[in-house]
């Protein structure tokens, strides 16, 4: 029985996406490994690992366009036929995330006290925090390799590979974890070391598998200063996309922290459980990155259409399904983090808000991945500053002084987490619907 068109589509996204859910559903897991170990420590590591961990992603995750920019990029060159010239690009961003890894690494272990410091916390959460932050710098050189290496796999269409890596990196984690802060002793520190090993093996492991379909394509390996160079500016819009993101991300915490350290903590306890979600939904966001710029650069406009149409529906009906999940557990999913009530109270007000807005998360993410599929990255950035740009200062008025915010009903966590799944993210898909619906993005050919 011959297959047609649609079924095809189908089973190339799922091929894509699955691999690439479970790779990014271990991802957070370091995250939530570390969450759930340093909260049986007690309140103030876990209020610190919260304050140390915005700051961390924050460093690392300015620097995401070295997996999504490199995707497009890679995808594009794939798409008009060239393997060799797609690695080579590939090559060109890994070689800018050594350099910028070690840079971010040496700033963030130096300024570490003053960065949490910024964060409006008692001095106690801050000590832990900046601990965790100096340590856990070293990792950043490894974050940002895998990053680029992933998305040159992705663009090669093999999201097979990161989910080994992935689950590997995880494991190791764990158990690296475990050992450190309850066999060694080391408390927070302990989580910080074990999550540094981890993550600079799995760039290491990454690496020689890219270099060996280097070898294999006869691609270059070297330092090229050119291809560096177009790497760095092409990669300034989704930088400065995730600049606004991550600012926004920082106030909402500096938020959290107004409202006392339990809030804090459960603030840190929910964004730990969204950004878990948020890679979940990401999985068809990745697929979409990987096929539309595929389609574009062999001039297939109307498949790239026809796919993203595709995949935002399934973005849309994913996220119904995990907010389904996530309410029916909501109740006692921080317990798994804290035996703190307080703490475990104002995170389950938390995760009926995120509950409720995951059909509109699971919208913007697979839209996003597309248009950075398609290599629209100006759209993108103006898109996400112009949301921050409205957002943050109403935030930032609205909880003046430790006012509790309209919507939660007097819940501080959750008035604070309606303000960002309805609010914030409300402003992020009007913008990215306006681009999506018209042709402005769907460019053609071996580069935009």
């Amino acid at each position: 029985m011959t297959s047609t068109p649609a079924t095809l589509e189908r089973r190339e996204i799922l091929r894509l996406a699955v691999p690439a859910f479970l790779a990014l559903v271990a991802e957070p897991l370091f995250l939530l490994a570390d969450s759930a170990i340093v909260g049986h420590l007690g309140t103030t590591p876990l209020a610190g690992l919260g304050v140390a961990s915005a700051v961390l992603l924050t460093a690392a995750g300015v620097f995401v366009f070295l997996a999504y920019g490199t995707t497009s990029v890679v995808a594009r060159q794939l798409g008009a036929g060239s393997t060799r010239g797609a690695i080579s690009a590939g090559i060109d961003g890994l070689w800018l995330s050594v350099g910028l890894g070690v840079v971010t690494a040496v700033v963030v272990a130096v300024t570490a006290p003053w960065l949490c410091g910024r964060f409006g916390a008692t001095s106690e959460v801050v000590e832990q925090a900046a601990t965790y932050l100096r340590i856990s710098a070293a990792g950043i050189p490894g974050m940002l390799v895998v990053l680029a290496v992933t998305g040159v796999l992705r663009g090669l269409q093999d999201t097979r590979t990161p989910l080994v890596a992935s689950v590997a990196g995880f494991g190791l984690n764990v158990v690296l974890n475990f050992f450190f802060v309850f066999g060694l002793h080391w408390g927070i520190a302990g989580s910080a070391w074990g999550t540094v090993i981890a993550q600079t093996g799995m760039a290491a492991g990454l690496v020689v598998v890219v270099i060996r379909k280097a070898l294999a394509a006869s691609a270059r390996l070297r330092l090229h200063a050119g291809g560096l160079m177009r790497a760095a500016v092409g990669g300034i819009p989704l930088l400065v996309r995730t600049l606004a993101l991550r600012a926004v991300l920082l106030v909402t915490t500096a938020a959290a922290a107004r409202y006392g350290d339990a809030t804090l903590a459960g603030h840190q306890i929910a964004q730990t459980v969204w950004t878990f979600l948020a890679f979940s939904l990401d999985a068809l966001a990745i697929a979409a990155q990987a096929l539309t710029g595929a389609a574009l650069g062999r001039g297939d406009t109307e498949g790239a259409r026809r796919t993203a149409r595709t995949m935002t529906r399934w973005g849309v009906r994913a996220g119904v399904v995990t907010g389904v999940v996530l309410l029916a557990a909501s109740p006692v999913i921080g317990l798994a983090f804290t035996s703190d009530r307080s703490v475990v109270d104002a995170a389950a007000g938390a995760f009926v808000v995120i509950a409720l807005t995951q059909w509109l998360a699971g919208y913007v993410f697979v839209v996003d991945g597309v248009l950075m599929g398609a290599g629209d990255t100006v759209w993108l950035a103006v898109a996400m500053v112009a949301a921050a740009l409205v957002w943050v200062p109403a935030l930032l008025w609205a909880a003046r002084g430790g006012t509790a915010l309209p919507g939660g009903f007097g819940h501080d966590l959750a008035g604070l987490w309606v303000w960002f799944g309805v609010g914030f993210m409300a402003l992020r898909a009007v913008g990215l619907w306006f681009r999506f619906r018209g042709d402005g993005w769907a460019v053609t050919g071996a580069t935009r």
